[in-house]
């Protein structure tokens, strides 16, 4: 009985994929930097079948790629071009398997839509706070498995923050059961920390424990104009003292930013009457309602009077908030249609991000002319989307073949200023080489330890994270 048959006898005839053309969607990152190739595609739907299929893929040499959502950016669900592989997708891993609003805590398998996990949650009176743009179509297993940030994250940490445990396939197939509801273990060591982030280099992440939070009774948002970029600190520090530390996202939005989403994104409109330069989309929430928005009101109030502001819009209805968030959420969709993109996903200290910006904008501008530089994101907790769009009248793949030089310019200032070159992005097959370039030795000999005593024959995502 070859391979495939026997795959087909553990998951079912119609969840082993070999035909080319369906097999297409699963073999290509989603900006189109990698193109793969596999033997197939298997599509369990319990724990104990994926325990078996990769039972059988260790015990025929072939190598395993983790897939979720296939959403990520860097290339880490995506199989190499050699087509030995086989691609394990959690989609039909589907199951909430408890929600309780007493633990504040939820059970799900590693296939869940993670707005699904979201409505879940509020239909138990809480929130589950993880939050990204393709939070549509991710799924939790790949969230977890790169650590995956969003617009939260400021309020409620990276992913990492939101898991208390986890059930994992290990690359003999054994499973490894840490799904608890504990807040507090300190029996040894955490194990599941080394799973999370570790992009399926480790293990297959099948099922997870949650973290919930009371659901928000009452959100402010405001969209700020700044006077420069730098006020965007004092600003940011004002609201977090005023409002009991209740800022749950501060996102910065350049001029550049909302002018290719006018331009290419419907629905998108400047909330001012003249242009500005830098702008800061600024949200509080309490579970508590009531005094939030006096908050908002006093800070604005008062960096007005103090020349860091210098327009402000307040949202009137969760429509207006929607169309602040729009703005935002616009910025990567509208870089698409403006031709190459070469993105940074960069964190610094909080207070050093104006800094950041400013250096690697000179920089970058003087390598190249032209270049239209559109940082923006999460000022609040360090991270930028430094990207670069080509300039007007470049050809694109041209302008794509300076990524690796762009890449030096930008992540060379970073790291001199001790940031990190992937602040929620991951590392998957794009940055194996920058990781290389940056870590220090001693960090690149303990992942390859660790790796290798949980996958001794490397077939588990092999490519990703480490060469």
């Amino acid at each position: 009985m070859s391979n495939i048959d026997q795959l087909a006898a553990i998951v079912g005839p119609g969840n082993v994929i070999t035909d080319s053309n369906d097999l297409a969607p699963y073999l290509v990152e989603e900006r189109g930097l990698y193109h793969g190739a596999a033997l197939a595609v298997v599509r369990p739907n319990s724990t104990a079948q994926v325990a078996e299929v990769v039972k059988l893929c260790a015990s025929a040499g072939i190598p395993m790629v983790p897939q979720g959502g296939n959403t990520g950016l860097c290339g880490g669900a995506v199989p190499s071009e050699d087509g030995r592989a086989v691609v394990i997708s959690t989609e039909r891993l589907t199951r909430i398997r408890a929600v309780d609003p007493v633990d504040f805590t939820l059970t799900a398998e590693a296939g869940c839509i993670l707005s699904n996990l979201q409505q879940a949650a509020a239909e138990a009176d809480c929130l589950f706070p993880l939050s990204l743009g393709a939070e549509g179509s991710c799924r939790i297993g790949g969230n977890i498995s790169t650590n995956a940030g969003g617009t939260n994250v400021l309020r409620y940490g990276n992913t990492r923050d939101l898991v208390l445990g986890l059930e994992v396939v290990l690359p003999d197939g054994q499973v490894w059961n840490g799904l608890k509801r504990l807040r507090k273990d300190n029996t040894g060591y955490a194990l599941q920390h080394l799973f999370i982030g570790a992009e399926g280099t480790l293990g297959l992440i099948t099922a997870c424990v949650l973290k919930l939070f009371p659901r928000p009774r009452e959100i402010a948002t405001a969209f700020v104009a700044l006077s420069d970029l730098e006020a965007a600190l004092p600003l940011f520090a004002r609201a977090r003292t005023a409002s009991g530390d209740s800022v749950t996202a501060c996102e910065l939005v350049p001029r550049i930013g909302l002018e290719l989403g006018m331009r290419h994104v419907p629905g998108v409109r400047d909330p001012f009457e003249s242009p500005h330069d830098w702008m800061l989309l600024l949200e509080l929430s309490s579970s508590r309602p009531g005094g939030l928005r006096d908050a908002l009101e006093e800070v604005l109030g008062q960096a007005f009077e103090d020349g860091l502001a210098v327009d402000a819009v307040i949202a009137e209805s969760d429509a207006q908030r929607s169309d602040f968030w729009r703005i935002r959420e616009a910025i990567p969709e509208a870089q698409k249609k403006e031709g190459g993109s070469i993105k940074h996903d960069v964190a610094v200290a909080t207070s050093r991000v104006p800094e950041m910006i400013r250096r690697c904008t000179s920089a970058v501008e003087a390598a190249m002319p032209g270049i239209r530089v559109v940082p923006f994101g999460h000022l609040g907790d360090g991270n930028t989307h430094f990207n670069l769009t080509q300039p007007p009248d470049a050809d694109k793949a041209a302008f794509l073949t300076r990524w690796e030089e762009m890449n030096r310019i930008v992540h060379d200032i970073v790291v001199e200023m001790e940031g990190s070159i992937s602040a929620e992005h991951g590392i998957g097959r794009l940055k194996v080489d920058e990781l290389v370039h940056y870590k220090p030795e001693i960090d690149l000999n303990l992942m390859a330890r660790i790796k290798k005593a949980f996958d001794p024959n490397g077939l588990m995502n092999p490519g990703k994270i480490l060469r």
